[in-house]
């Protein structure tokens, strides 16, 4: 029995649903237990690394790998959960946003950084994951955690513009990749609340007082655990003094990035 696999999480599974496919297709590790390192968003895809029996009781030395991403940032609509899977918040104006502008913010990214963990995480604060907290209410009553990575490398790779319309409909159609969450012990998440994010981008994609189109920038990043590329894309809207949200994210590597050989010492 191997130690583990690496699986490409698609858009709309979860870490779960993707390991539990798998042993679906693979009938004699039925019995197997399976554990994720390093978890993956509904929205984002990429590669997922599954432990597999005995090696399940080694799940936190694997908490601390390099991984490196593709990701896209959508300027000027934010949302709540900082990727498109939540509810929206819209400007009439969107800066002009030039390469070399972006090019200094990458810049300025690369080195150690402090994260504020997303308030729809599964972060543990006080015994209870912090979308917990946010879902409740409750925000006020506690201090969100913060994490300090470090950027290895963080490369503008693509700026372009896309109609409303078409941004609202890629949107809309990620959502919809998520099958509808019916367990009643996750009835506080109301299905991810989809009913009212589809009406979010529904109302956007038929409000022409928005700008028409939207400039959406791709970005490839390498960086230490615990980096979350929700966050990096909402902290690159605001150095341009307007707001943003994760439009893509695609992990592409997990392993040990070399800072000093500028490579990956190990890569699963």
């Amino acid at each position: 029995m191997p130690k583990y696999i690496v699986l490409e999480k698609a858009v709309g599974e979860t870490p779960l649903s993707c390991a539990e496919k798998w042993r679906m297709e693979h009938p004699a590790y039925a019995g197997a237990p399976l554990a994720y390192a390093g978890r993956l968003d509904p929205m984002a895809s990429g590669k997922l690394l599954v432990l597999i029996g005995e090696e399940c009781k080694k799940q936190t030395e694997y908490h601390g790998l390099d991984k490196e991403y593709e990701f896209s940032v959508l300027f000027g609509i934010a949302s709540d959960t900082h990727d498109v899977l939540g509810r929206l918040n819209t400007t009439s104006t969107v800066p002009e946003i030039t390469e070399d502008t972006l090019q200094e913010i990458v810049d300025s990214l690369i080195g150690e950084i402090s994260f504020p963990y997303p308030h729809f995480s599964a972060k543990t604060v006080q015994g209870k994951p912090l979308h917990m907290w946010t879902l409740e209410g409750r925000l006020d009553e506690i201090e969100i955690p913060t994490r300090t990575s470090t950027i290895y490398e963080l490369e503008l790779t693509k700026v372009e513009t896309k109609p409303r319309q078409e941004v609202a409909a890629a949107a809309l159609q990620k959502i919809n990749t998520i099958p509808e969450v019916t367990d009643p012990r996750k009835a506080l998440g109301n299905d991810f609340r989809r009913e009212d994010v589809r009406g979010d981008w529904q109302d956007l994609a038929t409000n022409f007082a928005l700008p028409s189109e939207y400039t959406i920038t791709h970005f490839r990043c390498v960086a230490s655990s615990g980096a979350y590329m929700r966050t990096l894309a909402t902290i690159i809207a605001e150095k341009l003094d307007t707001n943003g949200l994760a439009y893509h994210i695609h992990r592409t590597k997990i392993g040990h990035y070399s800072l000093e050989n500028k490579s990956w010492d190990f890569e699963y």
